[in-house]
This record gives structure tokens, C-alpha cells and sequence, in this order.
């Protein structure tokens, strides 16, 4: 793909006399992004691009946004700023802890002395693309000793950036675009991962040749992928400064169960619910509505805005998406898995170490049973677990449109869906409903058919499935769809190759099989997988996979793994059949 737009030249730099002029600057910025897009910016900031490798990083990239550092007084000076060049942020400033660690490097500073925010006003460009001028903003109030850093920055613009959202971050894409902007000329030039919001960061000095205006480049990862981030690192020259000390780093992950208790109290308190969505209220107004104490109540708040789950507004509190996801009625609540997190799977938590000496589950060691038999006893309990596994049901999103699912593809009309230890019944309705011509059979223990039942009847899908109480021995013969859903992870692999032998037994020869499990990357790269691997071990007795170690299990049980692709959450649908000879339709081709 090659761009004919003509280049755009990058906005004229603030004259030396007009450096302490930050409305100056954030208007340029601003005029620059609206000026630009992907497809023209890119061949000014790395010259020489041929065809192939432009419309590689335009598949992968999207520019997002131009940043830079600016030094208010106060909050006052820098919203009266941003006004003066038609910016407004739709959302409160959030710590930035990856420009406080570089700051606080660069100038030998204590990081914990700088009060420095990050805004993304929103700017629309000329191709109608929604993009932002992402503002730094270092606090330096009147008389303070950060007056010579802000002098420094103004004239060297260190943080000053282009931005670049990569769409699909995956360990391998992510070192494939480091390695070509490498050889493109670009260094790397430090980054780090962002807790408050989740991201990762790679920075880069732009090659000496680019045209762009901005002498550095920031490629922005959503997610934690500091695997990719370390040896993004260390091939900066002279190794650049570790954002956070190795004590400070080892701190952090020392007290992350204190936050897992901060966010299960806020949702035992039901303080989220007592937030509506878009308002900023006072402590002392919470600590009514949740009868708690009111100056405990604010250091616990204080520490939520520092999680990113509330901001502070001045002496009032407001919730973030984060935190909204907290509350009882909100799409997709994330409350009882806070719950779950944070009481029974906490406690059994504090026995890893027995789990790892022993090889025995600490669940089990702790309450006695496993978690199966504990929580089917308790009807409370039971509800909370079933709730808490609806809060990762978004993994399911894309599960309907797989082709074998649908009428055009090997599901003919009245096709029977059979969903195997299928839960409270979220991903067959899920099915059911995006496709009418389908039936569905769900076959579970007594206690969870019951919650199946009303997950059904309130999805409108009740005349089109049936119930069967059992266990992995009882799965129904004849279905043409066969689902197993986060089951075998629970399962050492003698017993996924039992259950998968039932499948096998039961499917006709026609017969599909997915599965949704999260995979433990192959190349050893950060994932959800990795962390779920400690909880499975520790809380169930099971474990997470490799694909060609489920690809194995499935030969075992006489069946053939023919494909697995990402679904949301780090999680992926696998899916397989019985050996080729047996099947008579086209397989549809794998997701790429």
C-alpha cells in the first residue's frame, strides 16, 4: 500500500522566547494531530518504508496520539489551558507512573516528590478519526525546587512523542514491530508498564532521517506484557534506568494482596453501588450511604484512586470504568468475582506454599473438600461461584460465530448444541440466541440444571433446550455440536482424557467439539494463562495448557485438534473431531 497524500510537515517548534508558553505548545500539538493519520505520518517518521512493510504497520498500527509535558501550577491552570485550545478531557487526570519513573531518573528525584497526571483530550482529525493529544502534566507549584526540571524539559522535550496504538498485542506481533522500526533505524529508548490503567509502553528514539517533527516514538500495547518490555530494555544503549528500583518493583508485588482486599471491602461495602455513574461525591456522603466510618472510609478511597478504580477530584470521589465494573448492575459486573477473589480462593491463597511442597490442593487442605462439593453444600456460596464465572462470560463473545455453529456452515436447522458440564448456562444461550434454528441440551449436576433453567428462560431460549442431571459418564449421544467450557482446566490429565473418551463415545461422526480454555503461551510470554496455572494448582487441583498439549490429550481420546483461535480475556476456542475418515462436510478454515 502506498500513501498519495502529500506529506504534511510537522507543526513549527515554540520559539526559545515563548518556551514557558504550554498553551503554545499543546495548540501546536493538537493542530498536528488533526493534521495527520497512520497512512501519512508513518512514511515521515521512518523514510525509506517500502510497500510491503507500510501496509504491515498499517495493519497493526493506528496512530493515537501526540503527546507532551507540560508544568502547571495547580489542576485550575492547566483545565484553563486546555480550554484556551478547544481541548477537554472526558475523563479525570490518572497518575503516570511510567514519566514519574523517568523523570525521577533522569533528575535523581525521589519519584514519590512528583505529582505527575496524564490527560488524553480527544482531538478529531481530518479523515474523521477520533485520536488525542495525550498531556503530561508535571504539578511544579510557585517557589518549589521543580522549576530548574521544568526548565530542563521545556528545552530538551523528552517526553514529547508520536503515538501508535498496536490493535492486536501479541508477544510475537509486539517483537515483530519492535525489530522492524529497529531496522528502520529507530533505538529503543526505555518504556514501562502502567498498573493504573493497564498498558504497556516501548519507546524509541525516531530515526535521524525522520521528517516527522518528533524525535521520539511510543508504541502503545494494551495489557501487561512486560516479557516483551525487558528485553525491549535492555537492548536500549547503556541500559537504560529501570523505571522502578528493584526494591520499589518487589514492594509493589509484595502488597498486590492489599489490593485484592481493598477492592473485595469496596465491594462488600457496596461503596461502587453507592456511586452513580458520572457523579463525584464526599466521603462523609458515602460513609453515609455505606454506614462506614468516614476517615477510614477516605484512606480506603485514596487508596482505590491510587488502583485506578476511583479518581480524586479535590475532596470528592468519582468512579472509573474500572471501578463501575464493581457494582451489582452494571453489564458485565465483576462484583462477585471480587468476592470470590478476595474470600474463599484468598484464604486458600495464604496455603501456595503447602500446594507447592505437597502437590496437594490448599483449597482441599484448608476447608477439608474441594471446592466442587464445598460450595454445592452452600447455597450462598454456590450462587456467588455461579455469578463469578458469569463475570468472564465477554470470553464468549465471538464463540457463536464460529462456522460450525451456523446454518451456512455445518449446523443445519433443529442441529442439537450440547454443552457438557455447561454451568449456569451462559454460553448456550449465548448460542441459542444469536441462532434460532438451533437446539440446545445441557447436561450439569442437579443443583447448578436449576440456574441453567432461569438463565434460559431469561435469555427467551427455554423451548429450545433441554436438561440432563449427570456427571461426565452421562453425555447424551447424537448432538452435531459438542461444547466443553473451562472444564478440563479443572482436571489433572488422566481425567480430561476420561471426560474427553465420553465426548468421543458420544459424538457422532459428524460431530464437533470446542472447547474454551485459556493456553499457556508457547513462547513463555506474560498471560492471564500463566496466573490462572497458580490458581487452577493451588484452589482446584487442575491446570492450564499448551495447545499441543491439549492436541495430545484429544489424540488419546480418539479425536484430532484441528484448530484453536483468541477469544477475549487471553482465553481460546479449540476445536476438534473425530480423525478425518470419519467426516463427510469440509472443515471451515482456521482463524488466522
Amino acid at each position: 500500500m502506498t500513501s498519495t497524500a502529500t506529506p504534511l510537515a510537522a507543526p513549527a517548534p515554540v520559539p526559545a522566547d515563548a518556551a514557558e508558553d504550554d498553551t503554545a505548545r499543546l495548540r501546536a500539538a493538537a493542530d498536528f494531530v488533526r493534521r495527520h493519520d497512520t497512512a501519512t505520518l508513518l512514511p515521515l517518521l521512518l523514510p525509506g518504508l517500502d510497500d510491503r512493510q507500510l501496509h504491515s504497520l498499517t495493519r497493526h498500527l493506528e496512530f493515537a496520539h501526540a503527546a507532551l509535558l507540560v508544568f502547571p501550577p495547580d489542576r485550575a491552570t492547566l483545565s484553563a489551558d486546555l480550554a484556551a485550545c478547544g481541548l477537554t478531557a472526558d475523563t479525570p487526570p490518572l497518575p503516570s507512573s511510567v514519566v514519574r519513573g523517568r523523570l525521577a531518573a533522569r533528575h535523581r528525584r525521589d519519584a514519590a516528590g512528583l505529582d505527575v497526571s496524564i490527560l488524553r483530550p480527544q482531538v478529531l482529525g481530518a479523515d474523521g478519526t477520533r485520536r488525542a493529544v495525550e498531556v503530561f502534566a508535571l504539578t511544579v507549584p510557585p517557589g518549589s525546587d521543580l522549576r530548574a526540571v521544568a526548565a530542563h524539559e521545556r528545552a530538551h522535550q523528552h517526553e514529547a512523542h508520536l503515538a501508535f496504538e498496536v490493535l492486536r498485542p501479541e508477544p510475537l506481533l509486539l517483537r515483530g514491530l519492535c525489530a522492524l522500526l529497529v531496522d528502520r533505524g529507530a533505538v529503543p529508548d526505555g518504556g514501562g508498564h502502567n498498573p493504573h490503567e493497564n498498558g504497556t509502553v516501548l519507546y524509541f528514539t525516531a530515526p535521524a532521517a525522520s521528517r516527522a517533527g518528533y524525535r521520539r516514538v511510543e508504541l502503545y500495547a494494551p495489557g501487561d506484557h512486560r516479557d516483551v518490555l525487558a528485553t525491549h530494555l535492555a537492548a536500549a544503549p547503556a541500559a537504560a534506568p529501570s523505571v522502578d528500583p528493584p526494591a520499589e518493583t518487589l514492594l509493589r508485588l509484595l502488597t498486590g494482596a492489599w489490593a485484592t482486599q481493598a477492592l473485595a471491602a469496596g465491594a462488600r461495602l457496596r461503596l461502587p453501588d453507592a456511586m452513580p455513574p458520572g457523579t463525584s461525591l464526599d466521603p462523609a456522603t458515602l460513609a453515609r450511604r455505606t454506614g462506614t466510618h468516614p476517615r477510614a472510609l477516605t484512606t480506603l478511597l485514596r487508596y482505590l484512586a491510587m488502583l485506578g478504580v476511583v479518581t480524586a477530584e479535590d475532596d470528592r470521589f468519582r468512579l472509573t470504568p474500572v471501578g463501575a465494573l464493581l457494582r451489582e448492575d452494571a453489564p458485565g459486573s465483576m462484583r462477585a468475582l471480587a468476592l470470590m477473589y478476595g474470600g474463599p480462593f484468598y484464604r486458600s491463597f495464604a496455603a501456595l506454599d503447602h500446594t507447592v511442597r505437597t502437590g496437594e490442593t490448599a483449597f482441599d487442605h484448608l476447608f477439608g473438600e474441594n471446592h466442587f462439593d464445598h460450595f454445592a453444600r452452600d447455597p450462598e456460596l454456590a450462587d456467588l461461584f455461579d455469578r463469578s464465572m458469569a463475570a468472564s462470560t465477554r470470553m464468549f463473545d465471538p464463540v457463536p460465530a464460529h462456522p460450525v455453529l451456523t446454518a451456512a456452515g455445518r449446523a443445519p436447522a433443529g442441529a442439537t448444541v450440547v454443552d457438557v458440564a455447561g454451568g449456569n448456562g451462559e454460553l448456550l444461550a449465548r448460542v441459542l440466541t444469536a441462532h434460532p434454528h438451533l437446539r440446545g441440551l445441557l447436561l450439569e449436576r442437579p443443583h447448578a440444571v436449576e440456574a441453567a433453567r432461569r438463565t434460559m428462560e431469561a435469555a427467551g431460549c427455554a423451548d429450545r433446550c433441554t436438561y440432563r442431571a449427570g456427571d461426565f459418564a452421562d453425555v447424551p449421544a447424537d448432538g452435531d455440536v459438542y461444547l466443553l467450557s473451562r472444564v478440563l482446566h479443572d482436571w489433572d490429565d488422566d481425567r480430561c482424557r476420561a471426560i474427553l473418551r465420553h465426548c468421543e463415545r458420544a459424538m457422532p461422526a459428524h460431530a464437533d467439539l470446542l472447547i474454551v480454555e485459556r493456553l499457556l503461551p508457547a513462547d513463555g510470554s506474560a498471560s492471564l494463562a500463566t496466573a490462572w496455572d497458580v490458581h487452577m494448582m493451588c484452589n482446584v487441583g487442575g491446570r492450564e495448557r499448551r495447545a499441543d498439549h491439549y492436541a495430545d490429550l484429544l489424540a488419546a481420546a480418539g479425536l484430532d485438534l484441528l484448530a484453536h483461535t483468541p477469544l477475549p480475556l487471553d482465553a481460546a476456542l479449540l476445536h476438534a473431531r473425530k480423525p478425518t475418515t470419519a467426516h463427510h462436510l469440509p472443515s471451515p478454515p482456521p482463524a488466522s
